[in-house]
């Protein structure tokens, strides 16, 4: 069943390039996020998603909105990719899909993540969605254009 606007956020916990485990209802309790999911590292469209994310990450972090990329690949791969690109943000690695199934990112024959972005509020309920496997640009766009109008995000 797809997720919301106004629905709780599935809890999650994490293994993330840190080498810190992330862990939804204790690290970032009262904190808005934004959480986006995408099939692959080093793969072209997952790339231009997360060098957009790198290069809008100013205007997250201005925000106080910390940014967490997810998919399947495991955490050696995710450092590489992180490094590759200079991400600022976490990577975070759901190898079994589970977490990507509860945030309905999962694509059911192939289980890959599709390429969907969730903002968080402070309470954990989904205040922002955007869908689609092939425009990542928009994702950050429409996150940004939420965050700036919300006021009810911090």
């Amino acid at each position: 069943m797809a997720l919301q606007i106004g629905q709780k956020a599935p809890d999650f916990k994490l293994n993330s390039t840190s080498g810190q485990i992330l862990n939804m209802s204790e690290n970032l309790v009262g904190k808005a996020f934004i959480l986006y999911f995408y099939p692959k590292d080093f793969t072209p469209g997952c790339t231009a998603e997360a060098c957009e994310f790198r290069d809008q990450f100013e205007a997250f972090r201005n925000l106080d909105v910390p940014v967490y990329g997810v998919s399947r690949d495991d955490i050696p791969t995710h450092k590489k990719f992180k490094k590759a690109y200079k991400l600022p943000f976490e990577l975070l690695s759901d190898q079994d899909g589970k977490v990507c199934k509860s945030y309905d990112a999962l694509i059911p024959l192939i289980k890959m993540p599709k390429r969907v972005t969730y903002l968080i509020d402070n309470k954990h309920q989904i205040a922002g969605i955007f869908s689609d496997m092939f425009e990542s640009k928009g994702h950050i766009e429409s996150m940004l254009g939420k965050l700036k109008k919300s006021t009810t995000i911090k």
